[in-house]
């Protein structure tokens, strides 16, 4: 199943090929520690995940017609799962973001690792993405 993004692509494959929940969570933790911090005027209502039990903040910015994230979460594996998505989504115009298939998340085989809250989570920062490259599309 292709996502439409490239680096999205690379990191469900990654993640696919490997057998040891415990590496796919090693892996999503690497991500977070990758994640650069967010600046403090972006931590506001506006830009919070709703329906996390942590607190999750995601900005997307249009550049040149491509899309740009930042973000930060106050639980580690969180963190992570937005980082996957930030990487991921980084770069593409905001109609592909818009487009991508949630589907993808099944075949990374972390939902079996996941509590269904952090599922839940990993969707609503997803769709919070797709809800702001949207607006950033409709200007």
């Amino acid at each position: 199943m292709a996502t439409g993004s490239e680096k999205l692509d690379q990191i469900v494959e990654r993640l696919k090929g490997t057998a040891d929940p415990k590496r796919r969570y090693e892996y999503v933790l690497w991500l977070a520690k990758k994640l650069q911090p967010l600046p403090e005027e972006f931590r506001n209502d506006a830009f919070k995940v709703k329906g996390c039990v942590s607190q999750v903040y995601v900005v997307g910015q249009l550049v040149d017609g491509k899309l740009h994230w930042q973000g930060d979460s106050d639980a580690a594996i969180t963190k992570g799962l937005l980082a996957l998505l930030i990487e991921g989504l980084e770069g593409l115009d905001p109609a592909a973001a818009a487009d991508i298939d949630p589907g993808f998340l099944s075949e990374t085989g972390l939902q079996a690792s996941l509590t269904p809250s952090r599922a839940n989570g990993f969707l609503n920062i997803l769709k919070m993405m797709q809800a702001q490259a949207s607006a950033l599309a409709a200007g």
